[in-house]
């Protein structure tokens, strides 16, 4: 198995936070505060496109 490096946000404040790892076909997003809780897995071009969205203002109130 291997060992999944798992990075936060330079932007992150101290209680909201996630951490994200990207094995090769997949992105997993994690709670910072809850290693060991639920992993979420999403395919990469799902997660690029929603991160481009994020960027592009998408999804701003």
């Amino acid at each position: 198995m291997t060992t999944l490096i798992w990075k936060k946000s330079t932007r992150s404040n101290e209680g909201n936070c996630v951490e994200v790892a990207t094995p090769s076909q997949a992105v997993l997003v994690r709670d910072s505060k809850d290693r060991q809780g639920s992993t979420l897995s999403f395919a990469t071009d799902r997660w690029t496109g929603f991160v481009q969205g994020i960027k592009s203002g998408t999804f701003d109130a």
